[in-house]
């Protein structure tokens, strides 16, 4: 039994995801968003950082993954999703839980099936692995499909190690 926690970073939004793997089973734990309304982008990071960090306070992730940043058309807009997604990863970091980075196209693929899925394909199939009949915010449905990407690949590795058992403690 172990939490992993997706998050998905965002300069104005960040989802966040939490699910239980027990063995094949994945189950959903929770999902949220992280909203930042100040104009200030250190003030954005300072509510993403806090944000994050109090998530990780009341869930007790063992894990924890988050999207890469991928470059788009305008490099102002990557280098805000940059500074977001270093706060988060320092909000790990804060409350001593490693943090592994997948690009949305290797999320797509372990959730979907395809590295070119469309972004309703992703939060369809979450809703489906984790048997969620609610609707999920987008943002929250990526950071479960991190979550999953995670957990699926954490399991792979430990199968292909041939581990008879495998620590899940958080780094101290």
């Amino acid at each position: 039994m172990a939490i992993f926690l997706g998050i998905d970073p965002g300069s104005r939004i960040t989802g966040y995801g939490l699910i239980n793997s027990v063995g094949q089973k994945l189950e959903f734990v929770g999902c949220g968003r992280i909203k930042t309304d100040s104009d200030s982008q250190a003030e954005r990071l300072k509510t993403i950082f806090d944000g994050v960090g109090s998530v990780i306070e009341e869930f007790s992730p063992q894990h924890a993954a988050i999207e890469e940043v991928f470059m788009g058309k305008n490099a102002a807009s990557a280098l805000k999703l940059g500074q977001a997604r270093g706060s988060a990863m320092v909000a790990c970091l804060h409350h001593e839980l490693a943090v592994e980075e997948f690009s949305a196209r290797a999320v797509k693929l372990a959730v979907v099936g395809s590295g070119a899925a469309s972004k309703d394909q992703v939060q369809h199939m979450v809703k489906a692995i984790l048997r969620i009949d609610d609707t999920l915010a987008e943002d929250a449905a990526d950071g479960l499909a991190i979550a999953i990407c995670h957990a699926n690949t954490q399991a792979s590795l430990i199968k292909l190690a041939g581990a008879k058992r495998f620590s899940r403690k958080r780094l101290r």
